[in-house]
């Protein structure tokens, strides 16, 4: 896991191509993503200045060097200090473990590092494995907003899932 540069444009849009089916069903920005230069355009005008504004990180994840998936934050709510977080791997990694590993890794340094309060996930409520992520790592589930996210020309629910630092702490020890 590590910061995106524009250099792992074409390995990610790569990825996102050889995965295009299973992940435009949950992620609206797929169907939006045409090219690297797409990808590129993210990277320099979205990922980078939002980290270097401390507004959180926007990482790629990297296995046995192949491209396989990323990771990070929306922007931070300093005023409230929380954000949420995404995710996502290429299909060939599910199942394995790696996704939780990143997100456990992205919490360390949000609530350590950043001092943030409050972390969430939101998941497509049919998205069994994006959902049994924040699950297992210990979130707790608020609830179901309904019709909430646009995807592949249809209406998904999303489920909201929450981490607190002081829970994070107690279930890091």
């Amino acid at each position: 896991m590590r910061l995106l540069e524009p250099g792992d444009a074409e390995a990610c849009y790569a990825a996102v191509e050889r995965n295009r089916a299973y992940l435009r069903e949950w992620l609206p920005w797929v169907d939006r993503t045409h090219s690297a230069a797409d990808i590129r355009n993210f990277i320099e005008t979205i990922a980078i200045p939002q980290y270097e504004a401390n507004n959180g990180p926007n990482c790629g994840i990297r296995i046995a060097g192949e491209f396989a998936g990323g990771i990070g934050c929306h922007n931070i709510d300093w005023a409230n200090r929380n954000c949420s977080i995404g995710y996502w791997v290429a299909a060939g990694h599910q199942g394995r473990g790696v996704i939780t590993l990143c997100c456990a890794s992205l919490l360390d340094y949000l609530f350590d590092e950043l001092q943030l309060h409050r972390v969430a996930i939101e998941c497509g409520t049919g998205n069994t494995r994006s959902c049994a992520i924040p699950e297992r790592l210990g979130f707790t589930r608020e609830g179901l907003k309904r019709e909430a996210q646009w995807v592949s020309g249809r209406w998904l629910d999303l489920v909201t899932w929450s981490m607190l630092d002081r829970e994070w702490r107690e279930l890091s020890r």
